[in-house]
């Protein structure tokens, strides 16, 4: 599938060229961490995850069996081909494991050739919490992100969470995502007033990076 406007062509493109993979660092306390596009493989492990009565409360859409774990990994494809979506799931890599775990998800939505700003989301497997999975993970889409679409006039990423999802709140706070705005409830895919956190991109990093890469 190619992008249908031609607007988001060129960004296409560039990143589909490879596969897009980050990398997280180990920390003393937690596993290093690997950020991919979603597979037709991790199927099975969301349908696991998604049984969390945490996550589903959370989630925009659930995933109840195979066929609509299937369906929503196609989704997060098809973003990706569009070039306005790109979900990436986060897997966890123990020392002398086999197989990487999920353990979570982070996507960038809402991008658009010429729009300053886009949208950052994400959420985290139950076995997993309390470890700066999420933190970890969002900080490394949002490194990214700017990056990868500085070209495109990205300056702006913003983070929505209801305003009883404190969780989510503190993930936002330590990835330096400064609360912006109370937003409205707008039922029923947002049934809560809701908080709107703002990260701007840093132009000196990115000269820096610019200059030594």
């Amino acid at each position: 599938m190619r992008p249908t406007s031609g607007e988001n062509a060129a960004t296409y493109h560039r990143l589909t060229s490879a596969p897009v993979v980050l990398q997280v660092a180990a920390s003393p306390v937690s596993p290093a961490l690997v950020l991919r596009p979603w597979r037709m493989e991790d199927v099975a492990a969301l349908v696991e995850v998604s049984r969390d009565r945490a996550l589903r409360r959370w989630a925009s859409s659930g995933v109840d069996n195979d066929s609509d774990g299937t369906r929503w990994v196609q989704a997060q494809q098809q973003g990706w081909a569009a070039g306005d979506r790109f979900g990436f799931a986060v897997l966890e890599t123990q020392p002398g494991s086999v197989r990487a775990q999920l353990v979570g998800n982070v996507v960038l939505k809402k991008v658009t050739s010429g729009k300053p700003a886009a949208e950052v989301g994400y959420w985290t497997a139950a076995h997993a919490r309390g470890r700066g999975v999420a933190a970890r993970a969002l900080e490394a889409l949002t490194d990214w992100a700017f990056d990868a679409f500085e070209a495109d006039g990205l300056e702006r990423l913003e983070l929505l969470h209801q305003v009883d999802n404190l969780a989510s709140c503190r993930v936002a706070q330590k990835s330096r995502y400064d609360f912006d705005t109370l937003l409205p409830a707008a039922p029923p895919s947002f049934p809560r007033d809701g908080h709107l956190h703002i990260r701007v991109r840093e132009r000196l990093k990115s000269s820096r990076l610019l200059r030594t890469g």
